[in-house]
């Protein structure tokens, strides 16, 4: 059932990645949001195909399976949604070190966060499970402060369209992002409360909300932004 279910996800993305990019707009200031939103579907796409192929699936002597591309997979596309966020909210302004700056810090929260869960999934000792579990959700935290908090207020320095758009894909990514941590809490590599199959099945719904549905809803409010944007109130140089 598991290799059917990934050979779903991994049609559904390579269709996907082909829909947002013709979809998507080919000229600056969004051309770089369209390639960025495209490749993330095809990277998991790849990962999907290597799950259905059993490449990188570790059994534990519990039973509970770990997906290492699908690790792979997250390690590398959460970071590329991050960017779109982190460009968004400066869109085309502030120094290059501030901006690369808070790229590097979500970027790394990031890729702890997942690097973490993925040790959470291999450890058979509870305790110690737990312990990267908590570690895995307070890197989670450290990257909802930094969207929230710093990045939230130069968005809204804008105002107006662009200040929106942000907020909404915000909310949209946070919403769906909260579900993973308890898919895991609840699935065979956490309390074992569901089957692998249910498991997976929630995952590739995830994945396909945050990984296509959510490219062509951030593209429309970046586009309806751009449309009706404002100059901003207090420019940054």
């Amino acid at each position: 059932m598991d290799q059917t279910l990934f050979l779903i996800g991994f049609a559904i993305m390579a269709l996907g990645s082909l829909a947002i990019y013709a979809k998507g707009s080919k000229a600056p200031p969004a051309r770089h949001h369209t390639l960025m939103h495209s490749s993330v579907p095809f990277i998991a796409a790849t990962a999907y195909l290597a799950m259905a192929f059993g490449m990188g699936t570790l059994v534990s002597l519990t039973g509970s399976v770990t997906y290492l591309a699908r690790y792979a997979d997250w390690s590398v596309t959460t970071p590329i949604l991050l960017a779109g966020l982190v460009l968004l909210a400066f869109h085309e302004r502030g120094r290059t070190g501030e901006v690369g700056g808070y790229l590097t810090a979500i970027i790394v929260l990031d890729v702890l966060m997942i690097v973490a869960g993925l040790v959470s999934s291999l450890v058979e000792v509870p305790v110690v499970k737990w312990i990267w579990y908590l570690w895995s959700c307070a890197a989670f935290a450290g990257v909802l402060y930094l969207l929230w908090v710093p990045l939230k207020a130069i968005a809204n320095e804008r105002g107006g369209a662009l200040a929106a758009a942000y907020s909404k894909n915000l909310v949209f990514l946070t919403v769906i992002w909260f579900l993973y941590p308890i898919v895991f809490l609840v699935g065979p590599e956490g309390l074992k409360m569901i089957s692998d199959p249910a498991s997976v099945t929630a995952i590739l719904v995830m994945d396909v909300i945050a990984k296509v549905v959510y490219a062509f809803y951030a593209a429309a409010n970046l586009d309806s932004a751009l449309a009706g944007a404002e100059p901003a109130r207090s420019p940054r140089r």
